[in-house]
């Protein structure tokens, strides 16, 4: 049997020690459906997105899976002192918001970036709304059609993933973590979404749409349960409501 990612000595290892040092002691994870994590093999982790630290908790839940973690982060972090370099080092993605920006920087495409890490049997984690969603009570909005595309391109699965909690460490667009109380963090791991209907077809926008909404319910299918509710029947598009899609909003 081969060894676990985790296993290998990598900066990851360091990374985790980090985040392990200072949250480790303010949450308590409680895992639903653990041996549904992968544990070899590439696939396309995708989650709902309410807090800014919610990449370094699913990052930690993957690292306790067995796992080591790449995401499709934001280009402008890279930009950052020190948090650039262990982002670079540690295999992350960056990611234009636009495609002049893109084209300007001459980042790598992200669905190119994603192919790479496929093609070494890695995961790759995004987030499909693309930003902290604008729905008013942190139910996942509208999603984007990447995570669809990466999946259907490359014949891997797409495994959704909720949680809920996070909201107590570190609130929507709050600026300082609440280390105290301890705080549980609760996650719901889900089956495979199922996207055969849209195999061997061509990616056109319609489809990539439509294999995006599947992939949405699946999230808040896992939410729903982790809050014991129903999600609103609609899903918050943000242009419907005049909203912008990046930068923050008054919650």
């Amino acid at each position: 049997m081969a060894r676990k990612e985790t296993h290998r000595p990598s900066i990851f290892w360091f990374m985790a020690g980090v985040a392990s040092a200072v949250l480790g002691g303010s949450m308590r994870f409680r895992i639903a459906h653990r041996e549904r994590m992968p544990q070899a093999g590439p696939f396309v982790l995708v989650s709902n997105h309410y807090s800014e630290i919610d990449p370094v908790i699913v990052g930690m839940l993957l690292f306790r899976s067995g796992r080591n973690p790449r995401f499709l982060a934001k280009a402008s972090l890279f930009k950052i002192p020190v948090v650039g370099w262990f982002l670079r080092r540690s295999g992350q993605v960056p990611v234009e918001r636009t495609s002049a920006a893109a084209n300007a920087a001459k980042t790598a495409s992200p669905l190119a970036a994603a192919r790479e890490l496929v093609e070494k049997q890695r995961l790759v984690v995004v987030y499909p709304e693309g930003t902290l969603t604008r729905e008013p009570e942190m139910w996942p909005m509208r999603g984007k059609t990447g995570a669809a595309r990466i999946a259907l391109e490359q014949g891997i699965p797409v495994i959704p993933v909720a949680h809920w909690g996070t909201q107590a460490l570190m609130g929507r667009y709050a600026k300082k973590v609440s280390l105290f109380p301890r705080h549980p963090i609760d996650f719901s791991i889900g089956e495979p979404v199922d996207l055969s209907e849209f195999e061997g077809r061509v990616l056109d926008q319609p489809l990539l749409a439509a294999a995006t909404e599947k992939i949405m319910v699946a999230i808040t299918a896992e939410l729903e349960k982790l809050r014991g509710e129903k999600a609103p029947a609609i899903r918050w598009d943000p242009t419907v409501h005049g909203q912008s899609e990046t930068g923050r909003i008054e919650s």
